[in-house]
């Protein structure tokens, strides 16, 4: 992994004491809107580096935006849509008084735009992976109702090449029933056991339901706080 990767450890093996300080300053960390920094369509448009940056990847229509809105309580930080492609940058977000930047990188598989448009995209995002060194971790969204798909491989291909720290979290959560819901989770942990880059702790969530935003926001302050 690149010099620096948040490796934290998952929260169910962490002590009480440790896990509620977690859980506490992950609460305190989302408490306030983010301020919009900028949407970034080069590299080199850039802001400076912050000293420590997360992103948030994964296909089209994977509630990508209505997580990151749920993680604020709010519904206005990520811009949602029925039209599937719709965040066309990388969209920077600065909390903690400029100590965290939250990155909310182009989806994709489903784009609906033209190829030459999504040629661009692509390679942004690679470069971006490549060669963003404050950069810690990447949670990459997969939907409960369809697990892993080609696309989402792809993506962990890229993830590993360019050694960035990333780990799952299962959206639309409240969308499946339990059996679905294990099976996909069963499945997920099998496909990452073997990744090099691939964090071991798998995210469980629903915006609608708010389930698991709290261990979410944890797992973030932490990777803040080692950087």
């Amino acid at each position: 992994m690149k010099q620096g990767a948040a490796v934290t450890a998952p929260l169910s093996s962490l002590d009480d004491e440790r896990r509620a300080a977690l859980l506490a300053a992950g609460e305190e960390l989302f408490k306030r809107p983010p301020l919009f920094v900028k949407g970034v369509v080069g590299m080199p448009h850039l802001p400076d580096p912050f000293p420590v940056e997360v992103a948030f990847a994964g296909r089209s229509n994977v509630g990508k935006s209505s997580l990151i809105n749920a993680l604020f309580g709010r519904r206005d930080v990520a811009r949602t849509s029925n039209t599937p492609g719709r965040t066309r940058e990388l969209n920077y977000f600065s909390l903690a008084d400029g100590r965290l930047a939250l990155v909310d990188m182009p989806g994709y598989g489903y784009a609906k735009a033209p190829k030459s448009l999504v040629r661009r995209w692509q390679a942004l995002v690679r470069d971006f992976l490549r060669g963003r060194a404050p950069l810690r971790r990447v949670f990459v969204l997969i939907d409960a109702r369809h697990g892993i798909k080609p696309q989402d491989e792809e993506g962990f291909d890229l993830l590993d090449e360019a050694a960035v720290s990333y780990q799952v979290v299962i959206t639309k959560a409240d969308k499946v029933k339990a059996a679905m819901l294990e099976k996909v989770l069963t499945e997920t942990s099998r496909a990452l056991a073997t990744r090099a880059a691939a964090h071991p702790e798998i995210h469980v969530t629903s915006a609608k339901k708010k389930s698991g935003l709290a261990e979410l926001r944890a797992a973030i302050a932490g990777i803040m706080e080692q950087g």
